[in-house]
Order: C-alpha cells, then sequence, then structure tokens
C-alpha cells in the first residue's frame, strides 16, 4: 500500500505545485496566500509519504483529497483533478491493502514449506 499511495501523493505534489501557479495569476488572493497553503499542502504530500502505514495516515490521506477538490473554488479546473486524485487514492488504499495481505499469505505459505521469499526490493 505505501509505495502505491506514496505515487499517488508524489502527483499530487506536482499537482499542487501548477495549481499554484494558476491561482496565483488568475485569483484575488496574494501571492503570500497561494503559496503558503500551497507550500503546507505540497510538504503534506511529501510528509504524508513516509507516514501513510501508521495510525491515522490514510486519514489525513482522505483530508488532503478533500482539500484538493475544495481547491476547485480558487482554481476550477482543481474540481476535475481533485476528483481523479481522490479516485487514484481510493484505488492506491483499496488495491494496496489487498497486495499487502497477497504478500502476507505467500510470505506466510513460503515460511510453512520452507520456501524461500522472493526479494523485495
Amino acid at each position: 500500500m505505501r509505495t502505491l499511495c506514496a505515487s499517488t501523493l508524489v502527483g499530487e505534489f506536482f499537482i499542487i505545485g501548477f495549481a499554484g501557479l494558476v491561482a496565483m495569476q488568475t485569483s484575488d488572493l496574494s501571492t503570500a496566500t497561494v503559496w503558503t497553503v500551497s507550500g503546507v499542502a505540497m510538504a503534506l504530500c511529501v510528509l504524508l509519504c513516509g507516514f501513510i502505514t501508521r495510525p491515522g495516515g490514510v486519514v489525513l490521506g482522505w483530508i488532503l483529497q478533500i482539500a484538493l477538490i475544495a481547491s476547485g473554488f480558487v482554481v476550477p479546473t482543481m474540481f476535475f483533478l481533485g476528483a481523479c486524485f481522490a479516485g487514484l487514492w481510493w484505488a492506491s488504499v483499496h488495491f494496496g491493502r489487498k497486495i499487502d495481505e497477497a504478500k502476507a499469505r505467500f510470505a506466510e505459505s513460503a515460511a510453512t514449506e520452507g520456501v524461500p521469499e522472493p526479494d523485495t526490493a
């Protein structure tokens, strides 16, 4: 799950940065406000990459998705992009958990049968 979620968050990092550039040019918000909000959201994306597997990590990710969709009130295209990334977030969490469960089952069966585990690099 960690790899899929982190990939989604890295994509969001760039989208938030580009949305900040658009908001700076098209909205009535000051440059400082735009970059403070964008910078905090971008930093949250990076920090959340490391906290995904900890308690509350996925919930923080969902809060970020809601904020990304809400940013559409400043940059209307973000309604669409935020919804796309929310879908990607759901898929990352859903399928990431399934992959983690399958890996755990494989490791358990390999341990009971004495088969060496594959390299997980």
